[in-house]
């Protein structure tokens, strides 16, 4: 009787448990700028030229500003971009989700070592952020 009660207990415990992926609620789209190296403050410069060559995802702010950075390392040629998916604000939360595309068809590449990154610059919402 005491190993039914107990086989009954363990099978009640695992039936409410399970996973379940929930995504974050969207509370808006954020409004962003690419930044080109000129423009970024230069101790953030300084960081992603020692970080470039190796995937990198950094975040920094100055000024009422948030700076979100990704780098997708060194690549074999030229022509890679990148582009931005979404950037969006939760109630805990900055999302933010890039991706690296490569050069087309079309597109006349040169075989040489380049380390693809971009930075975005916003207003600083005071939120951590992820990336997706």
């Amino acid at each position: 009787m005491r190993k039914i009660c107990l086989l009954l207990l363990t099978a009640l415990l695992f039936c409410g448990c399970g996973i379940e992926k929930q995504s974050p609620k969207k509370l808006k789209s954020l409004d962003f700028t690419v930044l080109a190296p000129e423009e970024m403050p230069e101790e953030l410069l300084n960081v992603l030229e020692e970080k470039k060559t190796s995937p990198f995802k950094v975040t920094y702010k100055d000024e009422g500003y948030l700076y979100i950075c990704e780098g997708y390392g060194e690549q074999k040629s030229s022509g890679y971009s990148i582009a931005v998916k979404d950037l969006y604000l939760t109630e805990n939360a900055v999302y933010v989700d890039t991706e690296l595309l490569g050069p087309g068809n079309a597109e006349k590449t040169e075989s040489l070592v380049t380390c693809p990154y971009i930075v975005l610059k916003l207003e600083d919402p005071g939120l951590s952020v992820v990336f997706e």
